[in-house]
């Protein structure tokens, strides 16, 4: 492979098929992700467009929708009775991690597909009834993982699976952000274990280079050892402020990964073989940059353009681009469960402070 070709066709939309049409969302959980990220990235896609927005507050639903020019809103319990199923195709569901579950569970009910975000729920079980019931319904299910969209980061697959790196021996990643500093409310449910499930570092941020390595590589960890801290107050009923993971994915492979939500800001991703290294810095925050490496070469593939917005357009154009084909989906409901299965052995690991198998 020629690997100026591979730069040149950096934005290249290599997984678009012809399927043609519209998916209308309804958009579950009005936070300032959905808001501020998602509604924009709806707005710029090619196959998608806003119908429904969905709060708990009547007042905030209608406020919205009449700001964004959005057809209908709804509150949750609306949603749940089933009011307005004919102005809207799939639900987007961005509300925090314990309240997945509900939603899906109705989308499913209603025969809509179902773009959820990720980690797929708060714990595994919650997670494969999450599963069983889309699976039940027969609807397409998508767990929302952009990485996978990314540019940088489909650009940087092909050269991996093209042999640019040769046989990988390492992987190391990193994600971290000052989540108080982003909202110094300590009550936030990001810090709520009954809300964002086994704890905060891994579930919002370690996922990250987790699932994207499985991605680029295909390989899935199938060990796990961790240390974790919680220092702060901020951070008394969660268990990882701070926290340290090693799996061993199939293949013997090692993956180091650090991750923190109370730290400076910083994304990263590098995977070493017996011939070169490609690296994601920044890596997960929007504007992901790849760096390249293999003998004299030296390179680096940047669009400064490309933001979360971006990044979430892609994702959701794949997903509706999958539904009006009726094509398989990448990364599914069984993709997302694994990663749920792989962190609850994280947090095992650390509890017991020995090695985990990952089942």
């Amino acid at each position: 492979m020629d690997t100026l070709s591979v730069i040149d066709r950096f934005a290249e939309r290599d997984w678009e098929t012809t399927a043609d049409g519209t998916v209308r969302f309804a958009l579950v959980g009005l936070g300032w992700w959905t808001v501020d990220v998602v509604v924009p990235a709806i707005e710029q896609s090619s196959h998608c467009e806003t119908s429904v927005l969905v709060s708990s507050s009547q007042e905030k639903a209608d406020r919205l929708a009449e700001r964004h020019g959005v057809e209908r809103g709804l509150t949750y319990d609306d949603f749940h009775d089933g009011d307005a199923t004919d102005a809207y195709d799939a639900v987007y569901v961005g509300t925090p991690n314990a309240f997945h579950l509900e939603y899906v569970e109705t989308a499913a009910e209603l025969g809509k597909a179902v773009l959820c975000e990720k980690p797929l729920e708060a714990t595994v079980e919650r997670a494969e009834r999450l599963v069983e019931a889309a699976e039940a319904a027969d609807i397409p299910l998508m767990t929302a993982y952009r990485m996978h969209t990314e540019p940088a980061v489909r650009r940087a697959k092909e050269l991996i699976d093209d042999g640019f790196i040769g046989e990988p021996t390492h992987v190391y990643g990193n994600n971290t952000q000052p989540i108080l500093e982003m909202n110094p409310d300590p009550d936030q449910w990001r810090l709520d274990s009954d809300v964002t499930g086994y704890g905060t570092s891994v579930m919002d941020l370690g996922i990250y280079p987790i699932n994207t390595v499985r991605f680029l590589l295909e390989r899935d960890p199938v060990r796990a050892s961790a240390r974790m801290d919680s220092s702060h107050d901020a951070f008394d009923d969660v268990p990882d402020q701070n926290a340290t993971v090693t799996l061993t994915l199939e293949g013997d492979l090692p993956l180091v990964c650090t991750t923190s939500q109370h730290a400076q800001q910083d994304t990263q991703l590098k995977i070493i073989g017996t011939e070169g290294t490609i690296e994601l810095a920044p890596a997960f925050h929007g504007e992901a940059t790849l760096h390249l490496s293999s003998g004299s070469l030296r390179a680096t593939i940047e669009d400064t353009e490309y933001t979360a917005v971006e990044e979430m357009r892609e994702e959701f154009d794949y997903f509706a681009d999958r539904v009006l084909g009726g094509e398989p989906i990448l990364p599914d409901g069984r993709h997302g469960l694994e990663d749920m299965r792989t962190i609850r052995a994280i947090h095992e690991a650390a509890e017991r402070d020995e090695p985990v198998d990952i089942e």
